[in-house]
């Protein structure tokens, strides 16, 4: 089995987060797939967005605020 780091964004509202995880590819047709630890990581992150807990997704990876620039 080998890993391959990634950057996987999550997108909540008016935040980003870039999230670094490792996909673990495997010579069955299930690859690529993420360990459960990066799910719930991911899982996290986004929920910490939903509640505006930036310093808690922090934690995770990079955090960015969006701002619309047309309407």
């Amino acid at each position: 089995m080998k890993r391959q780091r990634r950057t996987k964004l999550v997108h909540e509202g008016r935040y980003l987060a870039e999230v670094d995880v490792e996909l673990l590819v495997t010579d069955d047709e299930w690859f690529p797939y993420l360990s459960v630890e990066d799910a719930y990581k991911l899982d996290a992150v986004r929920e910490a967005l939903k509640k505006g807990d930036t310093t808690t997704a922090a934690r995770y990876g990079r955090i960015f605020s969006l701002t619309p620039i047309a309407v």
